[in-house]
């Protein structure tokens, strides 16, 4: 049998965010708009420190403004939610993004409900999660709405597909559900609690997995011809003392068996950032009543 064909997110992200910039050209040119982007920073946490630098780098390579507000680990909740209103009434902040994890004093929920559903380009707004399941127009998930791209890119109509979602986090496994639904898959969410996980993975034409734990699902798991969307990146020791990142699938196992997968780097990842310009984009638009482009 042939290797699973590779995803190639890093090349599907390059050609999304090229998109994004030719209309944002377009919307500049045509309504005198240039969507804005700010990214907010509590602390110092090094991983966040790359995330918000590149988030900022993408932003303006696509033509947006990017407005980015670092403040120290001690910031109390009450100043986060100030900085969080004044970029609400700001009008040249289409998209306000608060990097998460934050410190302990502050409840991230808290800060979360209190930005403008329109300006969450996180998708993590009730109001959003809630567009979501009641299928209406909204701002949805990064990482999950670059799943569902590179799915339909893949395989073209999804409906009355079989999809299992492994993991049922708020911010991947439960979108990841509803926007498959909304493709008219049959949908499985499975998580730790799941009977007989394994026949459940292994009966999926569509298995996305995000659990956070390496190498999880081996490749007995896997049904032939699946396509498999690994969304797991986890750091763990390599060779020399070096690490290395890897996904939650056992990826050459199920490589061997798989009709496609995502490679760790380089499948999923690559797609947030992206998907993060094109709900600035959107969000710009919806904002003022312009019409959205580039749809799921």
């Amino acid at each position: 049998m042939t290797e699973a064909a590779l995803i190639d997110g890093k090349a599907f992200a390059a050609n999304l965010r090229a998109e994004v910039g030719r209309q944002a050209a377009v919307l500049a040119e045509s309504h005198d708009v240039v969507p804005g982007l700010a990214a907010v920073l509590v602390g110092e946490d090094p991983a966040s420190e790359v995330y918000v630098r590149n988030k900022g780098k993408a932003t303006r390579e696509a033509g947006m403004n990017s407005f980015e507000h670092r403040l120290p680990a001690s910031t109390s909740q009450a100043e986060l939610l100030d900085l969080v209103a004044a970029l609400n009434a700001d009008e040249k902040v289409d998209g306000i993004l608060v990097q998460l994890p934050l410190p302990g004093q502050i409840d991230s929920g808290a800060v979360i409900d209190a930005i403008d559903p329109a300006k969450d380009v996180d998708g993590f707004h009730p109001v959003n999660m809630g567009r979501l399941v009641n299928g209406a127009p909204g701002l949805v998930p990064c990482t999950p709405l670059g799943c569902l791209l590179m799915l339909k890119d893949r395989l073209g109509d999804l409906s009355g597909k079989n999809a299992v979602v492994v993991g049922r986090s708020n911010i991947v496994g439960k979108p990841m559900a509803l926007l498959l639904l909304r493709e008219s898959c049959t949908v499985t969410v499975a998580h730790s609690r799941t009977r007989d996980l394994a026949a459940v993975c292994r009966d999926a034409d569509i298995l996305v997995v995000a659990v956070g734990r390496p190498a999880m699902v081996p490749g007995d798991w896997v049904g032939p011809g699946a396509t498999v969307i690994d969304v797991g990146i986890n750091r763990v020791a390599g060779e020399g003392g070096k690490t290395r990142l890897v996904g939650d699938v056992a990826f050459e196992e199920a490589r061997a068996v798989a009709g496609a997968i995502t490679p760790v780097p380089g499948g999923v990842g690559p797609m947030t950032i992206a998907c993060l310009l094109r709900n600035t984009l959107h969000a710009a638009c919806l904002r003022r009543g312009i019409a959205v482009p580039l749809a799921d």
